[in-house]
Parts: structure tokens; sequence; C-alpha cells
């Protein structure tokens, strides 16, 4: 087991969204330093949760629920995606991915599988299973099968294709099946940190020779608190902590997940009313301050005027940029790159800059991590 393997590498384990997953190997700085320097950073991400959707009324029973548009979904291919409910609200935020379809029958059968964080496992696995005696759809939960192991850095694709080959080293947004032992390992182009990076999807019984073979080619263990770090510089939101049911989608800044010429689905009105006529009353950015500052979640944003304008959701200190940052929801009008702001945390008030995100632009976005 996996947590036998982190235990061996001296790793402190703690409760995350309900799994105990290894919070730092001892050395964090060092693993910091594996993802954004060394580019070989390896993370297990097994507590997410994994649902496979098939059925020939797949693709139209999943496009009436969530935000992206299914039908322009190929084969090998994925896509990040929202479920909403009917006023707009999020419920997940979602990877779904188009594996090989099912051709055992006399017609070629679609085949998903969709991933998502621990916390929203279940709200969706329910949500689906909803619609299942409705039509040919069906849903099994995989989460309790299937390990997820990432690998994150510039160096990725080519640890990748030392263990699982050439053929694993798909491109930008596309995924992949590959034969590994005696099973198959689905392959995900995929960042959590803004560096390239590769999701592995692998049955529990081989996640450990995995791992281990991960290492063997020059992969660096990283836990999650390093991971928090990287995914706020990455201007990555997580469920429960920067979103979840009280905010719009379109207030989380996930904007790549939402297709807004599709057809209707759960929510669709309220979404599309806020883009065609307006915009969102407040939405999450990003907050540079011009020192290291102990900024706590829930910190009150002000304007320069000492109007309360929003509040911070997550905060760290960045060894990259050499302050702190934080992702918070602030105000529209006070939207703008560059805008002066304050935080009030504990006694003190802390000046920052409104930023874009991400904070850090790494390897994921270089011209060596093709889209296709």
């Amino acid at each position: 087991m996996l947590e036998e393997v982190h235990a061996r590498l001296g790793a402190t384990m703690k409760i995350q969204d309900g799994w105990s997953v290894p919070a730092s190997y001892g050395d964090k700085p060092s693993e910091y330093a594996a993802v954004r320097e060394q580019g070989n950073g390896l993370i297990d991400l097994s507590s997410r949760g994994c649902l496979l959707v098939s059925g020939s009324e797949a693709v139209s029973f999943l496009n009436g629920l969530i935000t992206n548009d299914m039908k322009s979904l190929d084969e090998n291919r994925w896509m990040p995606a929202a479920f909403p409910n009917v006023q707009g609200r999020l419920i997940a935020s979602v990877r779904v991915i188009r594996v090989q379809d099912d051709t055992t029958g006399n017609k070629a059968v679609p085949v998903f599988l969709i991933d998502t964080e621990a916390l929203t496992q279940i709200s969706i696995l329910t949500t689906l299973k909803r619609f299942t005696l409705a039509g040919d759809f069906r849903v099994a939960d995989l989460s309790g099968e299937l390990s997820t192991l990432s690998l994150q850095g510039k160096h990725a694709s080519r640890i990748v294709r030392v263990v699982l080959g050439e053929p694993a080293a798909v491109g930008k947004y596309q995924a992949q099946q590959v034969a590994w032992r005696s099973g198959i390992v689905s392959v995900i182009r995929a960042t959590h940190t803004a560096e390239d990076g590769y999701d592995l999807l692998v049955q529990v019984q081989d996640a450990e020779a995995l791992w281990g073979a991960f290492l063997e080619a020059g992969a660096r263990p990283v836990g999650f608190d390093t991971l928090e770090i990287l995914r706020i510089e990455a201007g990555q939101p997580r469920y429960g902590v920067d979103m979840d049911e009280t905010n719009v989608v379109l207030e989380t800044n996930l904007d790549e997940a939402v297709s807004f010429t599709k057809g209707c689905y759960t929510g669709q009105e309220i979404i599309a009313r806020i883009k065609y006529r307006g915009h969102v009353a407040k939405k999450l950015t990003g907050l540079i301050f011009n020192e290291t500052a102990e900024i706590k979640v829930g910190a009150k944003i002000l304007s320069q005027d000492n109007k309360e304008i929003g509040r911070v959701t997550s905060a760290t200190f960045s060894p990259v940029l050499k302050c702190t940052i934080a992702l918070a929801y602030v105000k529209y009008d006070y939207l703008a790159p560059g805008t002066t702001v304050k935080a009030v945390s504990g006694d003190g008030q802390f000046e920052a800059l409104v930023s874009e995100l991400p904070f850090v632009r790494g390897s994921w976005y270089t011209n060596s991590v093709k889209t296709a």
C-alpha cells in the first residue's frame, strides 16, 4: 500500500478531506525545488475521486449536467468542467476524460472518467446516479480501485517516457491508456502547479510498483504542504477552501470549464445571464503583498478608502516571488491588475496589489508543452 511506502520514506501524514495524505517528507524546500527547479516532483493524489460513466446516452446526459461541451470532447482527450446546481452555484469542479470507446458490442459506446477532489466525489456520484434509470447511462465509482500519482515539473515527460514508453508522452489536454505490467495506466497530461505534468491513474494493486518505478527514474516525492504552496502560485482554487456551493461558477476563475455555445444544462440560464447581461459581483483573483505578511484565511480586503471589498481564501509565502501571495474574492470594480488594496489580518493591515492568475507561469505555459 502507498501509505506504507510513504512511511518508509519518512513522510509525516495528516488528514485532509477525510483521507490520510503525506504532508511532508521532511524537507519542504527540497520538495518545492523538486517541482520548480529540478522538474521531477512526484505526488500521491489517490485521495481524489474517480467515476466511470458510459452508455450510448452518456454524452447527452452529461451535457445536461455540466458546464462544458461533451459533444466536442474526442477520444483520448480531457477537458475541465463544473457541475452547477439550478442556481448556477458550484457543486464540483472536475476533469472529464474521454477514454477509448467501448467497441465490444455492435456500436461504439462512449466511456468517460470523471476525476474530482475528495470532497466532491459523493455529491457528483449522487447527482449522476439519479439518471441511471432514465436511459442507457451507467455510472461506477472507481475511487477505491484506482490510485492517482502525479508527476509535476519540466522533466515530467522524460520520466514518463522512461517508465511507460513513448506512447505515454501525450500532448496537452490529451490522455492515453498504456499497458503496464498486468494492467492499464491512464495517462493524463495535466498540471496542478503551473509546471508541465502528468496524472497517472493506476490500479491500487500496481500503485506501489509504479511509484517505485518513477523514483528509480529520477522523480522525488512531494507532500501536500508543498503542493498547497505550488497550487496557490498556480492560481488553482481548492474546493472547500477557495470555492464551494455558495459560489456562482463564474466567480471561481474556472473560465476554461464553461462553454457559452452549447445547449441547455442545469444552471445554464443563470450563468448565461451573468455572462451576457453584466458580470459577477465578485471574482476569485490574486493578491501580491509587498512584504512577508501573516495573512489569515477569511481576512477582510479593504479598498484604499477603507471600503470592504472582499476576503482572502488562501495565503502562502511564495519562494519564487519571495513575498506573501493570496487568493481572494474581490468586488468587480477592484479587479484590475495593479489595483492597490489592504488586507486586515490580526492587528495589522497589509498592502497588496491585485494580480492576474497564475502568479507563476511555469513550464506548462511554454511552447514545449504541445497542445496536440
